[in-house]
């Protein structure tokens, strides 16, 4: 017992300043995640290739977070629910650098529709664009302050998103059907739609990842 209160607090520590990093790291992408969508807007190809170099320093942090836990297991003697916390960080960091492959994937997009004239104002990707960024905030945080209700909340919002990428999705392929002249733009903001789909459907799985290290539920079961 002795062994426990001694070492308790540096096992706190670390597991501290590994949170830390990932709150960096999602701040990281959530920035990502509006910048994207406004390279798109405002066609900044600056603001594009920013974005796209900007990934190493997402996939670094991945790295080190990674190490940091297998060291943190290796070195010290967690707990069932601390080893469960580890493994669950592992998991939901690999989903954090996906968004982030996302956010490259939408800058690229910016760069393609640099020469096109929009024949619309682009206002429904911009507001996914913040549901999203909002979503995976809310999700990180829920992990990390171990608050099953805001992870209940944001998987929730999820059908939100969904609504709104049914719409953004037959717009923009009618208007490539019906109007051939347009036809790239409206598909090229199409697959952009998508993207941001996808990376609200990964905040929540860091919703159902929060769910299951606490309860051991499946929160799509629930």
């Amino acid at each position: 017992m002795e062994q426990n209160i001694t070492f308790r607090p540096k096992m706190d520590d670390e597991l501290q300043a590994i949170d830390n990093k990932v709150l960096s790291m999602a701040e990281l992408v959530e920035t990502q995640i509006l910048n994207a969508v406004k390279a798109i807007k405002e066609k900044d190809m600056k603001l594009a290739r920013d974005i796209i170099d900007g990934d190493e320093e997402i996939d670094d942090l991945e790295d080190k977070i990674n190490n940091d836990c297998f060291k943190f297991l290796a070195t010290q003697a967690p707990l069932a629910s601390d080893l469960r916390y580890a493994i669950s960080i592992m998991k939901m960091i690999r989903d954090i650098e996906r968004i982030g492959d996302h956010c490259v994937d939408i800058a690229k997009f910016a760069i393609r529709l640099n020469d096109k004239e929009y024949y619309k104002e682009l206002i429904d990707l911009p507001r996914m664009a913040g549901m999203s960024t909002q979503m995976v905030s809310d999700a990180i945080r829920s992990f990390v302050d171990k608050d099953l209700r805001l992870a209940r909340r944001v998987w929730k919002k999820d059908d939100e998103i969904d609504e709104l990428y049914k719409f953004v999705l037959e717009e923009q392929l009618g208007v490539a059907g019906s109007e051939p002249e347009k036809a790239e733009c409206a598909v090229q903001f199409a697959f952009v739609a998508e993207h941001l789909e996808r990376i609200a459907d990964y905040a929540t799985n860091i919703c159902e990842e929060t769910v299951f290290m606490l309860e051991g539920k499946d929160l799509t079961k629930i």
